[in-house]
């Protein structure tokens, strides 16, 4: 007659060890902080009208900036905006200005309290 096969119990040892190796590196691999945002309104149609006196015209190229036509800096920008009181900006894009630029500008924009930046497309 055989002999019955005696199972051993399963050890949850190398379980554990397996989830708590996932655990570690899913919490490691992920980032729990936010990045920047930058917030701003694409330009539409059918939007309030902006009181002409208060409203400025900021136009970005890949190699210049302009503020109503006059060449500027962006160190420069954001003393001009302050000067003027103007709660509203328009920004138009220059042809190959990439997305860098844009944020650089949105940053420095964001800098000036009060001021709202709308990205014209």
């Amino acid at each position: 007659m055989r002999r019955p096969i005696r199972r051993r119990p399963l050890s949850m040892t190398s379980l554990i060890d397996v989830i708590f190796l996932l655990l570690m590196f899913f919490m490691l691999a992920s980032t729990f902080t936010r990045t920047t945002e930058l917030p701003f309104s694409a330009g539409a149609s059918g939007q309030g009208s902006v009181a002409q006196s208060k409203l400025v015209f900021v136009r970005l190229g890949p190699d210049s900036l302009s503020l109503n036509g006059t060449a500027l800096t962006f160190e420069s920008l954001v003393s001009q905006l302050q000067e003027r009181k103007a709660p509203h900006v328009l920004v138009s894009l220059g042809a190959q200005v990439d997305s860098q630029r844009l944020a650089d500008l949105l940053i420095r924009l964001k800098s000036v309290p009060g001021l709202q930046a709308q990205v014209l497309g």
